[in-house]
């Protein structure tokens, strides 16, 4: 077995671990501080809509020699606008103007005919109103609105309404964050980074489904012992499914980051751009979210029910008293097994925090 399959194998069992949720007023901090710098992003520089949410004209030439900065230049001087230039896989450009009507695109298309040495009637024209994109945002909120509803009613049905709640707000967490990220780096918005925000939305939840029916499986009769809280099994189904959601997110980061970076960034194929950062970036956020911010939640909810309040003070009073034991060489089980599940600092911690109680 390799070195990654036995420590996955390990987490599992409970004999390692790490305290994500004793952690958690840290990874809400980084959060915190992760969504205000997106949102600040969006209200000081806004998105770079395309041109299919403001409305203009996309020409495409014939194959030519023109270099994409010398064509950019040129569409600029013909159109006043400012312009986007795609060099396409057959050496052809695909130039987009913003805010052009009909005699206006006219005009540049005979421009560009001329600065590139082309027939005019070799240049195809395309004018898009930004009805059009209006209409797909449109669309687009309403999707978006209709798969919350359905997430979180799916999630209270088939587990609770807590981690309904920290679900929504994890999957809310993620989209700030890929569209402030778009504001931060000036990539266009076009109708491909609609349809990858879509996308998101079900890769985002996947890791924490996963977790959550972990979390629900080990907590049936949670109320029912004594040597374990809500907290200490939330952070085992995280170390248990810790390694699994580590390989998906890394399986399936590798070919949206040959998108981005070699599709995108090496053959400058802007459309690429367009879907594959608002994947990388989510995919990343989703795997994030589902380990720091939904199941830290889901226990903070959790442990504000009278039962489980109940069940922490009964099991930090039976670990002082074996604590207490130990320390006398009576018995140590308890605390050893207390310590493999949760760790040793978080198992110090309950022992201390039941001290000064």
């Amino acid at each position: 077995m390799s070195k990654l399959g036995d420590l996955g194998a390990r987490l599992h069992r409970g004999e390692v671990g790490y305290d994500f949720i004793g952690n958690r007023k840290i990874w809400y901090g980084l959060s915190i501080l992760i969504t205000i710098t997106a949102i600040v992003a969006l209200a000081v520089r806004g998105l770079n809509m395309g041109i299919e949410f403001q409305g203009g004209a996309v020409f495409t030439t014939p194959k030519t020699d023109v270099s994409v900065s010398q064509a950019t230049e040129y569409a600029e001087e013909a159109s006043g606008h400012d312009a986007i230039v795609q060099q396409l896989g057959n050496g052809s450009l695909r130039i987009q103007v913003g805010g052009l009507d009909t005699e206006q695109s006219d005009q540049v298309r005979t421009e560009l005919a001329k600065d590139l040495n082309v027939a005019e009637d070799k240049i195809a024209a395309e004018l898009v109103g930004p009805s059009w994109g209006e209409q797909i945002a449109n669309k687009a909120w309403t999707g978006l609105g209709i798969f919350m509803i359905l997430v979180v009613i799916y999630l209270a049905i088939a587990f609770e309404w807590r981690m309904a709640v920290a679900a929504l707000i994890a999957l809310i967490h993620d989209l700030t964050i890929t569209v402030g990220i778009y504001s931060l780096v000036g990539f266009e918005v076009t109708v491909g980074t609609v349809i990858g925000l879509l996308t998101i939305l079900g890769y985002s939840l996947y890791d924490t489904v996963v977790v959550f029916d972990s979390l629900k499986e080990q907590t049936k009769d949670i109320t029912k012992q004594t040597r374990f809280t809500y907290s200490d099994m939330a952070n085992r189904s995280i170390n248990g499914t810790l390694v699994r959601s580590i390989n998906t997110t890394v399986v399936a980061l590798l070919p949206v980051a040959g998108l981005l970076f070699i599709g995108g960034g090496v053959l400058g194929a802007g459309m690429l751009n367009d879907i594959s950062l608002s994947l990388f970036v989510g995919l990343a956020a989703g795997a994030y979210s589902s380990i720091f911010i939904a199941t830290p939640l889901v226990a903070d909810l959790k442990e504000r029910e009278p039962a489980i309040k109940a069940l922490k003070k009964r099991v930090l009073a039976k670990r002082a008293s074996s604590s207490a034991r130990g320390e006398d060489g009576l018995d140590e089980g308890p605390e050893a097994a207390e310590t493999a599940v949760v760790g040793p600092r978080a198992a110090r911690r309950g022992r201390a925090e039941e001290r000064r109680g």
